[in-house]
């Protein structure tokens, strides 16, 4: 029997082309699972087939598990300290065996040891085609729509499966059984049954890998992608880098009348592309990244990340683009976070940080309105930069002399150490409920206290506006804080 065993797995061996020790593993399994049935409760079953002669001994084994996580499973388990008096040496994570009788082939349920076999093989072949797959390097998988699965699609590649989920595909696109796909390749899921590899239409990812198939330029090395933002199906912005001044990015990737974006274009249900040239200089990279709208005057706030961008009436509404498209995109394709204004609004905006800065000056520094105004010109917004910008640039001022530099300094450090020991007492003055609350951060603290919320209540009767205000945060965020700091005022209500 034992040597009809070795001649059967030599068969589906050769049969199926799988590894003969996926084979034997499988026999193992299918025993291991048939002895299993002899016995009460959830044991823990391992037979070893002798790869040369076809012998095959049975174990019960259980796994050594630390004193003080207790047993989940007695019938598959044992706490350290009995192990120790059966097996010195022991440690946690190994197994202790006891041989068992083995279940003769022959009184094996033969459907269930052959199902069991059969998926083993599947599950096999399904990972050697799905290696050998993967071993190509291919990074957009083509294949035929082959089935609706739960609103994702099944897409087939020989014998290579992928889905397309619902979220990842472009929007109002309607793909039919029997229709051919390109996507994607954004992940293997080996724990996936049937269609492990997870694809994307919707990604910048996919936009940037046709593009790279369309011009060999990119894959040669002469021009690159450094980013893409794309509303998927209807406008989408990449911005591209020469490294060959002979090279012309915007016109290689466009190609001979249009050829090459007009593929990507296609391919992707009629996205519009937008290629803007990429620049080191930010303010110059948003400049082109809202393209079609020329930009009047740009103001750059490193601390925040953001860009004020100034633009004529005419402009204005191309800059925005429809429902704010145009620059969301912009704003994804740079990394900064972009505010459109007109010349009336940047001049107010102007205006109200100027009238700011002044008062605080005046009030902190206690200067007149010509000292306030005269550092508001040198470029001073705040005390930080008074008290500790070097003193070499701020004797540079002709207005000031030595002795006027030397005082200024020493009120602006004052002032700062008197609100810096304010603010510590307002932050201490925050009640201690309100400290607890779920997502709020020490930052968050500090900035509420100064804003004078020192508890939950003070929390929970803001609006949404004031929370920003004080905080900065996104109106959703702030939603989100305000509703957790309400939530006690509901407690035990139906």
């Amino acid at each position: 029997m034992n040597r009809e065993l070795l001649m059967l797995v030599e068969a589906i061996s050769r049969e199926k082309n799988v590894e003969r020790d996926v084979v034997l593993g499988a026999v193992e399994s299918a025993l291991a699972q048939a002895t299993k049935k002899l016995y009460q409760g959830d044991v823990d079953i391992r037979v070893s087939i002798d790869r040369d002669s076809g012998n095959y001994e049975t174990f019960r084994r259980w796994l050594v598990v630390p004193d003080d996580a207790g047993l989940q499973n007695p019938d598959a388990e044992e706490l350290l300290m009995d192990a120790k008096e059966r097996i010195p040496d022991i440690e946690v994570g190994e197994y202790i065996e006891e041989g068992v009788e083995s279940v003769p082939i022959g009184r094996i349920g033969a459907m269930a040891a052959k199902q069991v076999i059969l998926q083993k093989i599947r599950d096999a072949e399904r990972e050697m085609l799905l290696n050998d797959f993967m071993s190509r390097g291919e990074k957009i998988f083509t294949g035929t729509v082959k089935r609706m699965d739960k609103g994702d699609i099944i897409v087939e590649s020989g014998r290579v499966e992928g889905r397309l989920r619902r979220s990842e595909m472009i929007p109002k696109e309607n793909l039919r059984s029997g229709d051919r796909v390109r996507a994607m390749i954004m992940e293997v899921d080996l724990t996936l049954r049937g269609a492990p590899i997870i694809l994307s239409r919707s990604a910048p990812e996919f936009m940037i890998e046709l593009f790279r198939n369309e011009v060999p330029e990119i894959e040669q090395g002469l021009l690159e992608i450094k980013s893409c933002a794309r509303d998927p199906g209807s406008r989408a912005k990449i911005a591209v880098l020469s490294h060959d001044k002979r090279v012309d990015p915007i016109g290689t990737c466009v190609g001979v009348r249009g050829t090459r974006v007009n593929a990507v274009t296609n391919e992707l249900a009629g996205e519009r592309v937008d290629i803007v040239l990429w620049s080191e200089d930010p303010a110059q990279f948003v400049i082109g990244a809202l393209a079609p709208a020329n930009v009047s005057s740009i103001v750059v706030d490193e601390e925040k990340h953001a860009m004020d961008v100034v633009v004529d009436e005419e402009n204005l509404a191309i800059a925005i683009g429809r429902g704010g498209q145009n620059v969301r995109l912009a704003s994804d394709l740079t990394g900064w976070k972009i505010n459109i204004m007109d010349a009336a609004e940047s001049a107010q905006k102007q205006a109200n940080e100027t009238d700011t800065a002044r008062k605080l000056f005046m009030e902190k520094l206690d200067v007149d309105e010509e000292i306030a105004d005269i550092l508001i010109s040198e470029g001073f917004t705040s005390l930080e930069e008074v008290a500790y910008v070097p003193l070499q640039e701020m004797l540079e001022i002709e207005a000031f002399d030595e002795d006027t530099v030397n005082e200024l300094r020493a009120r602006a450090k004052d002032a700062l150490l008197t609100m810096e020991i304010a603010r510590e007492e307002s932050v201490d003055a925050v009640s201690q409920d309100l400290r607890d609350l779920e997502g709020l951060t020490p930052e968050l603290i500090t900035k509420l206290a100064e804003g004078g919320v020192h508890t939950r209540d003070d929390l929970a009767d803001l609006a949404i506006d004031e929370l920003t205000d004080l905080t900065g945060q996104s109106p959703e965020d702030a939603k989100a804080l305000i509703m957790k700091a309400r939530e006690h005022w509901f407690a035990g209500q139906e």
